[in-house]
């Protein structure tokens, strides 16, 4: 009965993390389009949502506790609970982080934003686009994939350096323009960090898959 019922409660927590996953691109886009568009509704719905996200994760997390594999565990059982657990931790932090991008857009609701918001929306892009392959790479134990949608980190950190130096430039040019630009800056910074939370996300695939630890960050 045990080996017939844990093939069965795994999949089921690996369909949860994916579902926690698309709640956390949905955070992450609605919370960078609240920013851009100065849509308070939009931002809170991030902020508010953010307690069913983690009652999900927390769901996640005591589904896992509870999964009795057969006796004796292969290695493939045991890097796969550990990479579950790990993935929603770092899926959880992502959703954290729009939060806190939703929390700019309310507190520049009444600024004017600078043309580095440009950048903004393509890291959002970039970031969203990562974390659907990351998922996919996920779903699919594809760690050729998870290798792929990890060098797009690049792409992310080479935007955000570009967004830092428009930032700086700005504030010194127009000093009463400074809180403006660090908000989005600090924006920006949220995003970037997502990406490296997405890079996580790879380097659990690629250990549940192939058993080798690797750094893609």
């Amino acid at each position: 009965m045990v080996k017939e019922q844990y093939p069965n409660k795994l999949a089921n927590v690996q369909q949860n993390v994916l579902r926690l996953g698309e709640l956390a691109n949905s955070a992450i886009n609605d919370a960078v389009e609240a920013l851009q568009d100065h849509n308070i509704k939009q931002a809170e719905a991030v902020i508010t949502g953010d307690a069913g996200i983690h009652s999900l994760s927390a769901d996640i997390d005591a589904l896992c506790m509870q999964l009795h594999a057969p006796k004796p565990l292969v290695s493939h059982d045991l890097r796969t609970i550990g990479a579950v657990v790990k993935i929603n931790l770092d899926i959880e932090r992502m959703c954290d982080l729009a939060v806190d991008i939703a929390r700019v857009a309310t507190e520049t609701k009444d600024k004017k934003y600078v043309r580095s918001l440009i950048d903004i929306s393509a890291m959002a892009h970039i970031v969203c686009e990562m974390l659907g392959g990351a998922l996919r790479a996920f779903s699919e134990l594809n760690s050729d994939l998870a290798y792929e949608i990890a060098k797009r980190d690049n792409e992310l950190d080479a935007l955000f350096d570009q967004l830092s130096r428009v930032s700086l430039t700005l504030m010194i040019e127009d000093v009463e323009r400074l809180d403006d630009v660090s908000q989005v800056t600090f924006a920006a910074q949220h995003l970037e960090q997502i990406g490296g939370h997405i890079g996580n996300i790879c380097e659990s695939v690629v250990y549940m898959t192939t058993g080798d630890r690797v750094k893609l960050n």
